[in-house]
């Protein structure tokens, strides 16, 4: 099927991969449905990278938080009275959280999870009745490598990555004798906005009990960005790659930081990258940071040890 008549719905795509998604496969003759919050704000973007008409119409608005389930209902409809049954939906649209465990709120996981993961599940829903009924299509969940391994200072991401690839890997069972795959992209490092725009809570306490690693991870992860991060269209060809995919189930690294850590979490033991990770990342080790031993003054001595 040419690409001409072809239809990808993208979540969150007013901006970082999703933006540069959209553009890439616009560019290639794709109907890009572009799902965001700022309707106007996101076009505006596309069309300036895209240079398409505000008439065209393979680019199409429609709003959408994903946090609001009439919001969903609404933009399920949309799609659906737009173009059809899609041929492909990609779930990219999502938040992300720095702090550790002890230090975010219950807000910002209920958060998360409502953006990352209960939107999607009821937009997919809403989707794949139409889906079902053409035989075809392919879900495409974005995933990172905090998907892989649960990384310190991200547990609610890490966890909300987890279960959606859990989530993908059991729909993929029940959606692929109606002809319908999925896809999870575990994506690498990108240059993208989502560690200084309002997609990203910060809750470290830096003054807090957790202050030596903070400032060790964030020095270390700034010099990591500078190496590793890629432009987000190779993001958007990995993608476009993907879309092309016919088997019932792909789970496959984008860049090859992610390449590398699906491999070793393939080969290696939990325990060693669990240590491999501490080491990378500058965490202390096992019991480095607890209270320190009293002093010796005030241990009983050897000779009340043996009156007692």
């Amino acid at each position: 099927m040419s690409t001409e008549s072809r239809s990808v719905v993208i979540t969150g795509a007013s901006r970082g991969l999703g933006l540069a998604a959209a553009a890439y496969l616009y560019r290639r003759g794709w109907r890009v449905v572009a799902a965001m919050r700022s309707v106007d704000t996101g076009l505006d973007r596309l069309r300036a990278k895209t240079g398409a008409r505000h008439d065209d119409p393979r680019l199409i608005g429609i709003p959408l938080d994903l946090t609001e389930p009439s919001s969903v209902e609404a933009a399920a409809a949309a799609i659906v009275g737009a173009v059809g049954a899609p041929h492909a939906v990609v779930h990219n649209a999502g938040i992300s959280a720095a702090g550790m465990v002890e230090e975010t709120p219950a807000s910002v996981w209920e958060r998360m999870f409502a953006t990352n993961l209960f939107g999607p599940v009821a937009l997919t829903k809403a989707l794949l009745p139409a889906m079902r009924a053409a035989g075809r299509g392919r879900i495409v969940l974005v995933s990172s490598q905090a998907g892989v391994r649960g990384m310190p200072a991200t547990a609610a991401y890490s966890a909300v990555k987890g279960a959606l690839e859990r989530w993908g890997e059991s729909m993929a069972i029940e959606v692929a004798p109606f002809g319908v795959g999925v896809t999870v992209l575990v994506s690498g490092t990108y240059d993208t906005d989502i560690i200084t725009d309002a997609g990203t809570t910060d809750c470290r306490d830096l003054d807090g009990p957790y202050a030596r690693q903070h400032r060790t991870m964030d020095r270390r992860g700034r010099a990591a960005m500078k190496y590793a991060a890629r432009s987000p269209e190779r993001f958007a060809a990995g993608l476009a790659g993907a879309l092309e995919g016919t088997a019932p189930f792909v789970r496959r690294a984008v860049g090859p930081d992610a390449r590398m850590l699906l491999i070793a979490s393939r080969i290696l033991p939990a325990a060693v990258l669990h240590h491999l990770t501490r080491l990378m990342l500058g965490i202390p080790r096992s019991g480095a940071a607890s209270r320190a031993p009293r002093p010796s003054s005030d241990l009983p001595s050897r000779e009340s040890e043996t009156n007692a």
